[in-house]
């Protein structure tokens, strides 16, 4: 961050430090002593202390520095905050049931399973929006919040790369998600509030289904975004048994809940059946839901004004004391 002065005026006061120079070396040049004659002064050799004769001088010049630019409050900004008047406000929802394991997509040419691509793919996705309020759901047999709605994308990206398989009871409780997600919007006030559902799996769990949720959604004005992730055929998935691995077998997405889901709230449903297809699905939705807003920033300083005053007393005293002793003038 750029350094600043809160009183930039007073930085005139560095104007004092050249007009001090001048009397003191002017003043120099008048005898404090008049002798008769020179011959025997010149003939005194100067001592090996001569040569910081001016350090006094040189001491308070650079007090003088310090003080001005003390006065002024030299500060640094250390952090920004963002805040928007108008804003999207966004919750994204994960599956993170066991089918996600699925090795069926790629990333940097080798196979990856479903949920480590939808994370590499939601983190650029949070990175470029500007201002908006995002929040992360996950979801399995229940739902709950990885992280409130916030602006701080640092810690939002932290909890993203937390979410993990496991984290919640096995099945698929999408109705579940989404009124968690409608849970986190309820009470804000943004002009366009949207919840993005990453799912693999068919509605299993949860007390609500995922039509009644919808609806809940419309009653808020609230638009959502489902992302049906896998193809239409049965997947193999590796499962971690002690020193062995077994495979279970998951049947193929039935996505007509998920369109239902969509048309219902006005917002548009998504296959992704490669890593390809999520990343256009993702940049898609990041093109369609852009809202002008007004942002104001407030920037926290650190200030540095203590340091330069200390500095400009200890150049003050050290003068002072140099003065009053080793370089003392008589009379």
């Amino acid at each position: 961050m750029e350094l600043s002065f809160h009183n930039p005026l007073l930085l005139l006061g560095l104007l004092l430090a050249p007009l001090y120079l001048y009397f003191y070396l002017r003043r120099r040049k008048e005898a404090a002593v008049r002798f008769s004659s020179i011959r025997l002064p010149k003939e005194v050799a100067p001592g090996p202390g001569s040569v910081f004769r001016h350090s006094p001088a040189a001491l308070r010049t650079l007090a003088l520095v310090f003080l001005a630019l003390a006065l002024a409050r030299p500060r640094q900004g250390i952090r920004e905050t963002r805040f928007t008047d108008e804003g999207i406000e966004i919750v994204i929802a994960i599956d993170v049931s066991t089918s996600m394991l699925a090795e069926d997509f790629t990333w940097g040419g080798r196979r990856m399973n479903r949920l480590a691509v939808a994370k590499e793919v939601i983190a650029p996705f949070i990175r470029e929006r500007r201002g908006d309020r995002i929040g992360l759901v996950v979801f399995g047999g229940r739902a709950y919040t990885q992280c409130p709605l916030t602006v701080d994308y640092g810690v939002l990206l932290d909890l993203l790369d937390r979410v993990e398989i496991g984290m919640v009871e096995d099945r698929t409780a999408i109705g579940s998600a989404i009124v968690t997600g409608l849970n986190r919007l309820r009470r804000t006030e943004a002009e366009s509030k949207i919840i993005i559902l990453l799912t693999d799996g068919n509605n299993n769990a949860g007390k609500i289904d995922p039509l009644t949720a919808a609806r809940m959604a419309k009653t808020m004005d609230v638009k959502i975004y489902p992302i049906g992730i896998g193809g239409n055929q049965e997947v193999r998935i590796p499962i971690r048994q002690g020193l062995m691995i077994a495979y279970q077998v998951t049947p193929p997405l039935n996505d007509r809940p998920l369109k239902v889901v969509a048309k219902t709230t006005g917002g548009e449903y998504f296959r992704a059946t490669e890593t390809g297809t999520l990343e256009e699905i993702f940049a898609l939705i990041d093109r369609m839901e852009k809202t002008p807003a007004e942002a104001v920033i407030y920037t926290e300083y650190r200030e540095l004004f203590p340091a330069l005053l200390a500095a400009g007393l200890a150049a003050l005293l050290a003068g002072v004391i140099l003065n009053e002793t080793r370089f003392r003038r008589l009379p």
